[in-house]
């Protein structure tokens, strides 16, 4: 039987936990430098490619509908990261170790959660101040900045608990590759790259629907970034979905993932 605790331990075995995974960052940080500065590789790319061939409203460049798009591409890129880190602890025996001590399993997987929500804060951050060293100047309204912050930080705090539930049923690091490959249609397939309204009809409004999407067209809105029109329903109730996607996704993995650890990957 899982041991039950205070919130406030409950706060402090999650702690441990965390900072045990931080300091695993140390013995790879070259392969950390990477994740974090891979969505700066990726925005330079995409700003050569289609900087100067698509289309964008007047007086405004590719690089101000571009950014906000990346911050929320940003916090999808940690996904395969936290499977894959999932997963090497569910096959390696890690968990089961971890399951032995008297802790709450709660506290274990929050923990996990919390020490991959900083990574991807980290990469967070060196995404906004290359965005402002090429040029990037979005409206900085005290209140609009903490929301977009918010939204981004729910949108990723949904998809580590994707990874983890994903990441503990595997039965081996290598079996849940396959998230590396899957990440990069589920960005293309939305609004963070090119105007949906440029897509077959049904296309652009499933991209619309994507949860990057809706993040992305939010913070676009809010930081009064270059934004293209809406062309359905979603797209014109994008705030509302950016803060209702991240509750359902979470409502519906963290219970999954923290079941899926204590059955031991079943």
């Amino acid at each position: 039987m899982t041991p039950t605790i205070s919130a406030p331990s409950l706060l402090s075995a999650s702690a441990i936990i965390a900072r045990r995974t931080v300091s695993s960052w140390r013995q790879q940080i070259g392969a950390m430098a990477t994740v974090w500065l891979f969505p700066v590789f990726t925005t330079l790319l995409f700003l050569g490619l289609f900087g100067g061939a698509l289309d964008v409203p007047a007086e405004s460049t590719y690089t101000d509908f571009l950014i906000p798009g990346m911050l929320a591409v940003t916090m999808l890129f940690g996904l395969e990261t936290t499977t894959l880190s999932a997963a090497a602890d569910a096959t390696h025996g890690i968990n089961d170790r971890l399951r032995s001590f008297p802790i709450n399993s709660t506290a274990i997987v929050l923990g996990r959660a919390a020490a991959d929500l900083l990574s991807s804060l980290i990469s967070l951050a060196l995404m906004v101040g290359f965005a402002l060293a090429v040029g990037w100047r979005p409206d900085l309204h005290i209140a609009n900045v903490v929301l977009v912050l918010v939204l981004l930080v729910a949108l990723r705090f949904a998809l580590l608990w994707i990874g983890i539930f994903i990441g503990y049923g595997a039965k081996s690091v290598e079996s849940v590759a396959y998230i590396q490959i899957l990440t990069w249609p589920i960005a293309f397939l939305s609004s963070a790259f090119v105007n949906p309204a440029t897509m077959p009809g049904w296309l652009g409004t499933l991209a619309e629907l994507n949860p990057i999407s809706t993040t992305a067209t939010a913070v676009r809105e809010l930081l009064g970034s270059t934004s293209w029109p809406t062309q359905s329903f979603v797209g014109d109730h994008a705030l509302t979905l950016a803060v209702l996607w991240p509750l359902l996704l979470t409502a519906a993995y963290l219970p999954l993932a923290a079941r899926r650890f204590r059955r031991g990957g079943k």
